[in-house]
């Protein structure tokens, strides 16, 4: 089996179009999968993760999967960031301090992914904050994965990849798991039925979540998503057919065409935004 990349981005087109690879080798096994990466102009780095996911999905059915005809732009930031290494390739330099390096964990590594999150977010070049919010923040990102090692009973890992684009003035953070996904834990947990669009829709609101007792959900996301809205960067959230983005103060909910094999979260930090933050208790 062959597969078309074309350019892959963090928008809706570009996880459709992963979710469309793993439909395409839902039913693949013991097969030879080769990803032809000859169209393929522009892959934003941070997609690694997910796109970790679908291919851990493939490997998972004992497929054999290979990269050919890679661009040579392509090439280098795939390498650097790690993601080739594990199709052959020979890692890269970092010389240019702009990757969060592709990473593969289990859910119970907690403690490494906190020592990578403070390592290489510090380095990034992220909106002044004081020293009390930036904590908090990282401790968002360190919920979401959380949440994905809790929650999506996921036996194939966890992914974890970002970029800063200069030209572009962002950074891309992006966390994603091989679990059931928010709509199906959701059904498991609470009996509850929606589409996936909704079921997203329902996590993010005030109160609800699918923890037992009294311990408080979404907490991160909530912080995650004041300071999208403020920075006017992106947040995005994707679970099988399910799509949702905060881009500034718009909200976008939509259902993609093909389910995508575990939740994404994805954090666009503006990186051209001069001002400083500080949490609403520090001024009192």
């Amino acid at each position: 089996m062959i597969l078309d990349v074309g350019d892959i981005e963090s928008t809706l087109k570009g996880y459709e179009r992963l979710a469309q690879f793993a439909a395409k080798m839902g039913d693949c096994a013991f097969e030879k999968i080769c990803l032809d990466f000859s169209a393929c102009d522009w892959f934003d780095a941070n997609m690694s993760a997910p796109l970790g996911v679908v291919l851990a999905h493939a490997t998972d059915g004992f497929n054999d999967i290979s990269i050919k005809d890679m661009h040579k732009g392509t090439e280098e930031i795939l390498a650097r960031n790690g993601f080739l290494t594990s199709y052959g390739y020979a890692p890269r330099k970092d010389n240019f301090g702009t990757t969060i390096p592709y990473r593969r964990l289990n859910a119970d590594d907690e403690r490494y992914f906190t020592t990578y999150v403070s390592q290489h977010l510090k380095r990034q070049k992220i909106p002044a904050m004081t020293e009390a919010l930036s904590r908090r923040f990282k401790g968002s990102i360190m919920e979401v994965f959380i949440n994905a090692a809790a929650h999506s009973e996921t036996e194939l890992g966890i992914f974890a990849c970002g970029q800063y684009f200069p030209k572009k003035e962002r950074l891309d953070f992006s966390i994603a798991d091989a679990g059931i996904g928010i709509r199906k834990k959701i059904a498991k947990e609470l009996g509850l039925k929606m589409n996936s669009d909704k079921a997203i829709e329902w996590a993010l609101r005030k109160g609800n979540t699918v923890r037992k007792g009294k311990i408080p959900g979404g907490l991160g996301l909530k912080l995650l998503k004041e300071f999208v809205t403020l920075n006017e960067g992106r947040l995005q959230i994707i679970s099988d057919r399910g799509y949702w983005e905060m881009n500034g103060r718009k909200e976008t909910l939509t259902r993609m065409g093909c389910s995508f094999p575990g939740t994404v979260v994805n954090i666009e930090i503006n990186t051209a935004d001069t001002k400083s933050y500080r949490l609403l208790s520090e001024d009192n």
